[in-house]
């Protein structure tokens, strides 16, 4: 049954309802300051979706909480909180975002026979000690940058804001951040079914080596400045969008790049030819 992809995403579905459903509720009633209440319900349902990794054995499961979690939570505040248009603004944002990430997951997930090849890395080189990367390193610690990416929207809505050209002037960077990375993605789609060379190297991904990360990267600096623009102040929920980038830039590139470098002959010259995240093009060899 695990090979089925129709049974699999019926299974995660299930593990996501029960963890969404753990997370609300424990919102609703932690007498806490909002921000506190999302972190703890955010943590727990990550644990939740940690025990049904373990039980399926599978950390891939936990995949789409990336995505999924802040939509949960834009729709959560729309139906409780006052709407206006900022926060429609940057709803729409993070809806849009979610929902592009969520639709390529489930495009390219396979069935729950099938783990990222970074999980499978990671359990070889941490052996014994794998139970306890697997719930820091691939559950937990994705969870709390994401909670620290989603803090701005939260802040918009639970304290008054403004409308004005900055909050329209970063929705529409946000908006051409994801829409960019639905292009690389398809552009990827396209690459791998036609593999007519070892590199990709039309498109989005001509400039960039990480086009579709550079999406992420800009979408919750977006994400940040129009909130930021929307209070007036509270600069500090740059934060998170700092440590996302960090996060790209020390962690998720550097092993997606050594990956590349042991399956592929040629990549350090590929690597000189084309540029890590900024889409300048650079002339080839």
């Amino acid at each position: 049954m695990k090979e089925s992809k129709v049974f699999s995403l019926f299974i995660i579905l299930i593990a996501y309802i029960v963890a969404i459903a753990i997370g609300i509720i424990t919102y609703i009633y932690i007498p806490l300051e909002f921000y506190f209440k999302l972190l703890i319900a955010d943590v727990i349902g990550t644990i939740v979706i940690f025990i049904f990794s373990l039980v399926l054995k599978n950390a891939s499961c936990y995949d789409a909480y990336w995505s999924v979690l802040p939509m949960v939570v834009v729709i959560g505040y729309l139906f409780t909180k006052e709407v206006n248009p900022t926060r429609i603004l940057i709803s729409l944002a993070v809806i849009g975002w979610g929902l592009r990430l969520t639709i390529n997951w489930i495009y390219t997930f396979d069935n729950l026979s099938w783990i990222d090849w970074r999980y499978r890395m990671l359990k070889e080189k941490s052996r014994g000690f794998y139970p306890i990367v697997n719930f820091l390193g691939i559950h937990l610690f994705p969870t709390l940058v994401v909670y620290m990416c989603i803090l701005p929207l939260a802040f918009v809505f639970h304290y008054d804001v403004t409308f004005n050209a900055g909050v329209v002037i970063f929705f529409v960077l946000a908006i051409f951040s994801f829409s960019m990375q639905g292009i690389a993605d398809l552009e990827m789609h396209r690459f791998r079914k036609n593999k007519n060379s070892v590199f990709i190297r039309n498109g989005l991904w001509k400039y960039s080596r990480h086009p579709n990360y550079l999406g992420e990267i800009l979408m919750w600096w977006s994400i940040a400045g129009l909130a930021i623009f929307a209070l007036e102040e509270n600069y500090w929920l740059m934060a998170g969008a700092f440590i996302n980038t960090l996060m790209f830039l020390f962690i998720s590139i550097p092993m997606a790049e050594n990956h590349q470098r042991e399956r592929k002959e040629g990549f350090d010259a590929y690597k000189s030819q084309t540029r890590m995240l900024l889409p300048i093009y650079k002339k080839q060899k």
